[in-house]
């Protein structure tokens, strides 16, 4: 696919709706089902871009950097429907030229492990820990 039939931009606000029904059609459910967090993760990521065709969001890459060492990415979503055509590399691209001398760190899924080792990346270890809700959730003011 041409650069010409595609955009890729930095995400915006207006964004969030469809970058949600990505989340939704891929079965991403916790994304969608914490909405409100969602969307604050995305405003408080400096990483953020959309890939448009057609005037579509047609995916979209969040993460996260230090500018200097780490460029970390929490998620990169094509549509099913325009896979195939090079937009995830695109945007992975698109990210890491933005900061060049960082290495970029991804969290994958097991499906989509083969995408990341015919781009040249190799799987490293780590962790995870999931945060109960309750105890992540701000307290009220009285």
């Amino acid at each position: 696919m041409s650069e010409r039939q595609y955009q890729i931009r930095p995400y915006t606000e207006q964004d969030f709706e469809a970058i949600q029904r990505l989340n939704a059609a891929e079965g991403w459910s916790n994304l969608v089902a914490r909405s409100d967090e969602t969307k604050r993760a995305f405003a408080a990521s400096n990483v953020t871009y959309v890939v448009v065709i057609d005037g579509t969001v047609s995916g979209y890459i969040r993460g996260m950097t230090d500018t200097a060492i780490t460029l970390y990415i929490c998620e990169l979503l094509i549509a099913d429907s325009a896979r195939g055509r090079g937009l995830g590399q695109a945007l992975l691209r698109h990210a890491h030229a933005k900061y060049p001398a960082t290495r970029l760190e991804i969290l994958a899924s097991a499906s989509s492990h083969s995408f990341y080792e015919q781009l040249g990346y190799r799987p490293f270890y780590g962790f995870r820990k999931t945060i109960d809700a309750a105890i992540t959730t701000p307290p009220t003011s009285p």
